[in-house]
């Protein structure tokens, strides 16, 4: 049982399934089209990002059964292709959603207390207080896009600072609580301080946050945007953080982004983006806020667990 890795990932996933009776070929630098003897015989293919895999791809797979992505999101995989060969899809959004929700805590403790600015202010001699007084989390409404793994673990992690926390979730429900306001998305716009986007890149989600959805917003918020780069426009946004409709961003991941997340697109600085980069009311981050040594392995051993608790492999 051929297991194709055409993506490095934590030895660990490697480790188990070869002890388990798979033979792991590891092919992380290859071009697709030099891998057409690796498709025939693959019987599991591990991804993170580097490629699609689309019905091209799937033409060559006779033998494929399962496909195993390192991380949450799907869309670099044709899932209905999947569905019609019955491939089976496994990811792992357990792994990186605590490294997630702690990297957006720390974007928001940055942003809130200027500690970019200020620590760069000290470091070149300059001692201002007074121009750093900071805004603290505690009582803020916290909205949240999202609710899966990685929305419900900053909800965890929002209670110990004393956040109103609203959630909404267009295809989940009854996971409010006492603390955890289930929300519409309207409710949700209107009451909240915070926005943290949470959500898989579809087309029904690309670019839902646009100029209309920030204008809906009923006072200035600070948006935060860990998901996906093209769910938020990014134009949109500075237009909207000029009007004062949105009076911070916290940016892990950005529409530029190459569809492998290893780099920005190598065209020219787009104008929107030169605008966030000089502006102090912004943070960004180069897509890791799910990239923790603890993330890397979870990503993985979480991947071997799935694969080996299906019987149909085992």
């Amino acid at each position: 049982m051929n297991v194709l890795f055409l993506d490095s990932v934590h030895p660990i996933l490697k480790e188990r399934l070869s002890s388990s009776g798979y033979n792991c070929i590891e092919r992380f630098s290859e071009p697709l089209n030099e891998l057409d003897n690796e498709f025939q015989e693959a019987y599991g293919i591990v991804i993170r990002s580097r490629f699609r895999l689309d019905s091209a791809i799937f033409n060559k797979c006779s033998k494929l059964k399962f496909i195993a992505r390192s991380g949450s999101g799907l869309e670099n995989i044709d899932i209905l292709e999947a569905e019609k060969r019955n491939v089976k899809i496994y990811n792992s959004p357990e792994g990186n959603c605590d490294a997630v929700a702690e990297h957006v805590i720390g974007m928001l403790l940055m942003l809130f207390n200027n500690l970019c600015r200020s620590d760069r202010q000290v470091r070149n001699g300059k001692w201002v207080r007074e121009g750093n007084r900071g805004i603290e989390l505690n009582n803020k409404t916290v909205g949240i896009i999202g609710y899966g793994h990685t929305g419900s673990s900053l909800a965890r992690k929002l209670i110990g600072f004393g956040c109103r926390i609203m959630a909404h979730d267009k295809y989940k429900s009854g996971f409010g609580n006492e603390i955890i306001e289930e929300s519409t998305l309207n409710d949700l716009l209107d009451s909240c301080d915070i926005i943290s986007l949470h959500l898989p890149l579809s087309e029904e989600t690309r670019f839902m946050a646009n100029e209309s959805f920030f204008q809906s917003f009923k006072n200035p918020v600070c948006v935060v945007n860990s998901s996906r780069g093209p769910i938020l426009n990014t134009s949109d946004l500075v237009k909207a953080m000029q009007k004062d409709k949105v009076w911070g961003a916290c940016l892990d991941v950005l529409e530029y982004e190459e569809t492998s997340f290893e780099y920005l697109s190598e065209t020219k600085m787009p104008e929107p983006l030169k605008w966030l980069s000089s502006s102090d009311k912004v943070v960004l981050t180069p897509h890791i806020a799910g990239w923790t040594k603890e993330s890397y392995y979870k990503l993985s051993s979480v991947l071997a667990d799935k694969i080996l608790a299906d019987k149909n492999f085992s």
